[in-house]
């Protein structure tokens, strides 16, 4: 019963449940660690996924560090 609703929202509403489950998760960590400690560690892990995906698709890491911080006035 509860393996064929968890199927049910996970195909059919799958937005949803994820958005529950970060912002139940973000609300914990607000509450445990405070929400400037939080927002930090929110940063970490977009920082870590955006590294991360970068190198899932081959691009090297040197690269894009100079893509991201070159100079402006050129």
């Amino acid at each position: 019963m509860w393996e064929k609703l968890f199927v049910i929202i996970v195909e059919e509403h799958r937005g949803k449940a994820i958005g529950i489950v970060l912002g139940m998760l973000a609300g914990i960590l607000v509450i445990t660690y405070g929400f400037w400690r939080t927002l930090f560690i929110i940063f970490c892990i977009a920082m870590g996924y955006i590294i991360g995906k970068k190198l899932d698709e081959n691009q090297s890491f040197d690269s894009w560090l100079r893509k991201m911080f070159k100079d402006k006035q050129q």
